[in-house]
């Protein structure tokens, strides 16, 4: 077969992989393999091209055969690239067949080959795939850090499909530490990019974790519509392990529904799909989820079955990954003991999980289940031990359903103690906090216990509420035990009642001040706790929390008594003082919330007496200060909590960071956003200062207003007072009508100095008061004029030793020097050379309409080798200029570039015969380096002579004490001699 045939059918093949067409692929494909004409890498290519076809059909028998011996059998040598890419699909195969162990292996192995072929998508590709790996063994930083490199690569690539999987697997880390908004930021990037190229079925699976990610946050609805969206688009595209992992997603979603019914169908359904790939994780999670729907039905058999078959799928999956979701199968034993009435069973089941170092939210379920079975067992003592240990790790605002459930033990055992005013308040708080997060079934456990209580004292008309819904949420679910132990608390109400009040009126106030105190965790949960607190205090036909916004309208955040029309309603009446003719209303204000002030209306049908209006004050005060205290909580959060992880993408077009130097120049410019600061910018010429700059006013409030730069060695004294400032008509000769200057120009963005060293000296002390002062004063005018812009400056030269000549003002540098970011030289950081070359070669291609050049692997060696005095702009430019030179479809090779590039290895030498002794074994370095390293030496050295005297030093230098310390400063060495420098 030609080679120019073969390309073409690899590229028709390419393109409809990329779409996830697998047996569009294979057709394609299986076919040329027969060809008697083809050369080994030909084969190679083709072998695992048909692979990758297979396995997006989950076919492994066939992808295993297309694939053949693995790499290490070889007796013909294989380029790197080629090995790279066999490698990483012998790790997938090893991957899916849940051997993680020798995948991890495997796909180290083809990382390496990558790297040795500089091949930016191989080396993405393997860490994307080693990022999966690590997801199935749990290790979420070590995922992290694969998925941040992925990206870095493959956006150099432009492969938008292998993208929008890495940060659909971004999100899985995320969600699990609570981040959702930062996840469902991520799937919304996959989804943008699956898209772009038409990847249906990377489409389906961002549809199915997003589906998750709104589980997660309880938002059962949304997450109810991604989830069929993805079942409908799995459907559609013929992805067998797909649509079973995304019915048993909605399996999940119509549990927590409650539509008990439907979970069943699509769990069957899931387990139904015929799919060459026996994925055991998916099953044993259908099997998990359906003993869940029996054990809610009080079927304790078929869901003790169910539960065993679920720990032997996850068993057959493979070492590794049985480890990641035992723990749902031991707590669900744990509850499954409970249930039964098998107390010490339950109890001991739980102090194994417990014993075993579970992950943190498996484990507080098993301190709730053996809680609640010492509450039963009447041992109290050990219950209120354990409860104790449950609240003190528990965050409502990370687990609030299983603060709910902690809520409702904590009451139950008030009640055992003889305290029923605690055990009210704190079974009424959970029913609230579950029913807001839609947890029907908890949610109903919370009614009955409340209505259980209330029961036992006659309050009839407040027990049959209660009961009455647990009762119809159970009889729908099919939950028979649970309906039966509820029509026993009703039978109690046939009796008459000892007419005593739940809550004594000695202890209600205290209740209901801890009741709040305790809704105050999660803002939503104050405002219904709130209402429903001063409807209980006024016996009131309804009660409303809202919000007037600054525009007139109404935001009502809570009510009870009511439906949300008639709280609308009496929401509007509070605020146009309408209290109407035959019921009494109390207005009280709850603070300001960020779109306007915050009030609370309560509505009775009879007059409402003094001591009632002291406790609805006393109410209002409480949640007043506890909205404080949720707004409070949000700030600190923002200020001191931890720093998000930086996005996968890009701050600019082109702006990559594979290196840990880069990386933390990323984390210094996120850390800038949302301030004004002034930042100076330094680094050799051509590292991308500009970029860096761009990339701040970008990442800034500013970034819709302009971006002005200004190369301050373009002009002279005069000029550059007139450009930057401005100037009257007639000021001097020349001026003949008014011109702003750069900096009104610049009026509400951005203003970049580049090369502020070069500042001409008399122009400094302007520049000086307008940073101070933010003023100006343009020349020929008599008044200051104030602007507001953001300066931000970059310099590569050495402005310490610019201050210590007089050539630059120090009071200027230290004023510009607020923050200092650092470019490091691209020989600092050479495994961005690989990344940076294939991105400048793309943009190149496209511009000059040149497709399909290469950069073959010999040129890629010495880009590598060479030491790149001009740094990325002169890579930029050579890559340019071999583009510009090569024809379309050709490969640019050693012969293709400049010579002083292809001989790096003897003009690497050069550098390094002038760089100090301690620095001669590594790689080439530049001249600007040979000299600080030199420098630091010899201030070191001198230092150590004097004793760290500063004056001695100085003297032996040829320095001034100023101008010496400047240089302690920039090279870091002030802290060996701060006492001095502090006498200083």
């Amino acid at each position: 077969m030609p080679s120019s045939s073969l390309q073409a059918l690899l590229a028709r093949a390419g393109a409809a992989l990329e779409r996830g067409r697998g047996p569009e692929a294979a057709e394609i494909l299986a076919p040329a393999l027969r060809s008697s004409m083809l050369t080994r890498e030909d084969e190679l290519a083709l072998r695992a091209a048909l692979a990758e076809a297979w396995l997006l059909q989950d076919d492994l028998d066939q992808a295993a055969s297309a694939l053949g011996r693995p790499p290490d059998t070889f007796r013909d040598t294989v380029s790197a690239g080629r090995l790279s890419t066999l490698w990483r699909l012998h790790g997938r195969l090893a991957s899916t067949r849940g051997d993680q162990s020798r995948a991890i292996a495997l796909h180290a192995r083809a990382l390496k080959q990558a790297e040795i072929a500089h091949d930016s998508k191989a080396i993405g590709l393997a860490h994307y795939e080693l990022g999966q790996c690590y997801r199935q063994v749990g290790d979420i930083a070590i995922v992290r850090e694969h998925i941040t490199k992925a990206a870095s690569a493959l956006h150099a690539v432009g492969d938008r499909r292998h993208l929008a999987l890495v940060h659909s697997l971004s999100s899985i880390p995320l969600a699990q530490l609570g981040r959702y908004e930062e996840a469902m930021g991520a799937l919304r990037q996959a989804e943008r990019l699956a898209a772009m190229v038409h990847a249906d079925d990377v489409l389906a699976t961002v549809c199915g974790n997003q589906a998750n990610v709104k589980m997660l946050e309880h938002r059962y609805e949304q997450a109810l519509a991604l989830a069929e969206r993805s079942v409908t688009l799995h459907e559609a595209h013929g992805s067998g392990h797909g649509l079973a992992v995304a019915l048993a997603t909605l399996g999940q979603i119509c549990v927590r529904l409650g539509d008990l019914a439907r979970a069943e169908d699509a769990l069957h359904r899931a387990l139904d799909v015929r799919s060459p790939i026996q994925f055991h994780e998916t099953t044993g999670a259908v099997f998990d989820t359906l003993a869940q729907i029996h054990l809610i039905r009080g079927s304790y058999d078929t869901a003790s079955d169910y539960l065993g078959r679920a720990g032997d799928a996850y068993g057959a999956y493979g070492r590794e990954t049985s480890r990641w979701y035992e723990w749902s199968v031991k707590v669900l034993g744990a509850r499954l003991a409970l249930r039964r009435g098998a107390l010490d069973e339950a109890v001991a089941r739980a102090d194994e999980i417990l014993g075993a170092e579970a992950p943190p939210f498996d484990a507080l379920q098993a301190t709730l289940i053996a809680a609640e079975a010492l509450i039963a067992a009447g041992r109290t003592a050990e219950a209120e031990h354990r409860l104790g240990a449950a609240g003190e790790g528990l965050d409502p605002r990370v687990a609030p359903e299983a603060w709910g459930e902690y809520l409702r033990l904590r009451g139950a055992l008030h009640a055992a103690s003889g305290a029923p005013a605690d055990a009210y308040h704190d079974f009424s708080q959970s029913a609230t906090l579950l029913d807001l997060l839609g947890e029907r079934y908890q949610a109903a456990l919370s009614h009955l216990a409340l209505g259980r209580l209330v029961a036992g004292t006659g309050a009839r008309s407040v027990a049959e509420r209660h009961l009455g819904k647990a009762l119809a949420t159970f009889e729908q679910l099919g939950a028979a035990r649970d309906a039966g132990d509820t029509l026993a608390a009703r039978a109690l109400l046939t009796s008459t009642g000892s007419g005593e009040n739940v809550i004594s009126p000695a202890d209600a106030d205290d209740a209901v001040v801890r009741r709040i105190v305790d809704a105050a965790a999660l803002p939503d949960l104050l405002g219904r706790e709130t209402a429903l607190a001063m409807l209980e205090a006024a016996t009131g036909e309804g009660a409303v929390v809202f919000i007037e916004r600054a525009r007139g309208d109404l935001r009502v955040v809570a009510y009870a008594g009511c439906d949300a029309e008639v709280a609308r309603s009496l929401a509007h009446a509070a605020a146009q003082g309408e209290a109407g003719a035959r019921r009494a209303m109390v207005v009280e204000p709850l603070g300001r919330d960020l779109d306007g002030p915050r009030s609370a209306v309560v509505v009775s049908p009879r007059p409402i007496g003094h001591p009632t209006m002291r406790r609805l004050r006393m109410i209002a005060a409480v949640a007043r200060q506890g909205f404080a205290l949720c707004e409070a909580r949000d700030r600190s959060a923002e200020a001191v909590g931890p720093t998000a992880d930086r996005s996968l993408e890009p701050l600019l077009p082109g702006f990559l960071s594979a290196s840990a130097a880069m990386t933390r120049v990323v984390e210094q410019i996120q850390r800038l956003q949302g301030n004004d600061l002034t930042v100076l910018v330094t680094g050799e010429s051509g590292t991308g200062k500009e970029l860096v700059a761009r990339a701040i006013h970008v990442g800034s409030h500013r970034s819709a207003a302009m971006f002005l730069p200004y190369n301050c060695t373009t002009t002279g004294r005069d000029l550059a007072d007139s450009q930057l400032f401005g100037h009257r008509r007639g000021a001097f000769t020349g001026a003949v009508s008014d011109q702003p200057g750069l900096v009104r120009s610049a009026a509400g963005g951005t203003l970049f100095l580049d090369e502020i060293g070069d500042l001409p000296l008399d122009v400094q002390p302007k520049l000086l008061r307008f940073l101070e002062q933010s003023e100006i004063m343009p020349i020929g005018d008599t008044r200051p004029q104030r602007v507001d812009v953001r300066v931000l400056a970059a310099t590569n030269a050495d402005l310490e030793q610019r201050v210590a000549e007089g050539k630059f003002r120090e009071d200027l540098y230290y004023r510009l020097s607020v923050i200092r970011i650092h470019v490091p030289p691209l020989r600092e950081r050479r495994e961005e050379i690989p990344h940076l070359s294939t991105y400048f070669l793309r943009e190149a291609s496209e511009r000059l309409g040149k497709p399909d050049i290469q950069l073959s692997t010999q040129a890629l060696d010495l880009f590598s080798a060479y030491w790149w005095p001009g740094n990325v702009r002169q890579l930029r430019n050579e890559i340019q200029r071999a583009v510009a030179m090569s024809a379309p479809g050709g490969m640019i090779e050693p012969a293709h570039l400049s010579p002083e590039i292809g001989s790096s290895r003897l003009a690497g030498a050069t550098p390094a015969a002038v760089a100090p002794r301690a620095s001669r074994s590594a790689v080439p370095v530049s001249l600007a380096s040979a000299v600080e390293q030199l420098e630091r030496e010899l201030i070191q050295t001198a230092l150590d002579r004097s004793g760290g005297n500063i004056s001695e030093t100085a003297r032996v230098l040829g320095l001034t004490r100023r101008g010496l310390y400047l240089k302690l400063r920039r090279l870091g060495l002030e802290s060996n001699v701060q006492s001095e420098v502090d006498a200083y």
